[in-house]
């Protein structure tokens, strides 16, 4: 896939790694359709795309409600005209200890993480398939290879959309759809001062967030069906090697910085 001359859908574009990815890909010569709830902020980034290619524009929208969600889709392919790359990168945090989680928190989380995502996946797939080509890119997560502290419900859904990402490749290897995964680690995005119960457990260094979108346009244009941004794929192999092992010292190592301790 080129990026030059597509035509691009991205969530979460009003800031973040969604924003950085716009500018990016417009930067590139993509047509980007751009997708947040924030109209001032999108409006801004879009202006700035438009200044590499004109035909760009934005869609304001809570991708929480889901049948929207897919109408934009729909609307993007009419409006811009057929799609060649879907970026599913729209994300909220949500740091909240495991036992004060609510059904209704849970639900909202999974709903814009993970079933929105999905959603506008499968509505693209189809789009997609009756024209005969295209790409689906899902942003996931650290979290969505490996527990972090006060973040079950987020982890959840980033878990939940590495699961779908990897079945979906299987389903369609041979079609003229691909998919890809991109697996961002620390990003210096507002995700880490959004307001939330709990205060993040990682306090190190961030990645830009241009770094991180010219990263996700080098995954687009390469052969990987997963990129990690930045290369933190060892951490999450070391995991794999013995869960408990890892995930107890994760916790030891958490309390050892807790100043109620």
């Amino acid at each position: 896939m080129q990026v030059r001359g597509s035509r691009v859908l991205v969530t979460g574009a009003s800031s973040g790694i969604g924003a950085a990815l716009a500018r990016a890909l417009a930067e590139a010569g993509a047509i980007v359709g751009g997708v947040a709830r924030r109209t001032d902020r999108l409006e801004e980034v879009m202006e700035d795309c438009r200044r590499h290619t004109p035909n760009s524009r934005g869609w304001t929208a809570d991708l929480g409600d889901l049948d929207l969600a897919e109408r934009v889709v729909r609307e993007a392919w009419e409006e811009l005209g057929p799609l060649d790359i879907l970026v599913n990168n729209a994300a909220v945090p949500d740091r909240t200890h495991v036992a004060d989680i609510t059904p209704d928190s849970l639900a909202e989380t999974l709903r814009i993480d993970f079933e929105s995502p999905v959603r506008m996946s499968l509505t693209a797939l189809a789009l997609m398939r009756a024209r005969g080509g295209g790409l689906i890119v899902n942003v996931s997560s650290l979290g969505g290879r490996l527990g972090i502290a006060h973040e079950a419900a987020y982890c959840s859904a980033k878990f939940a959309l590495c699961g779908f990402s990897e079945a979906m490749f299987v389903d369609l290897v041979g079609d003229p759809v691909d998919v890809k995964l991109v697996i961002p680690g620390p990003i210096d995005t507002e995700i880490w001062s959004r307001p939330t119960r709990e205060q993040p457990a990682y306090d190190g260094p961030l990645m830009p967030a241009a770094d991180c979108a010219a990263g996700i346009v080098e995954a687009i244009e390469g052969d990987a069906f997963e990129s990690y941004i930045p290369d933190m794929r060892a951490i999450a192999v070391a995991k794999t090697q013995d869960p408990g092992v890892f995930l107890t010292g994760s916790a030891a190592a958490l309390r050892s910085t807790d100043p109620e301790d």
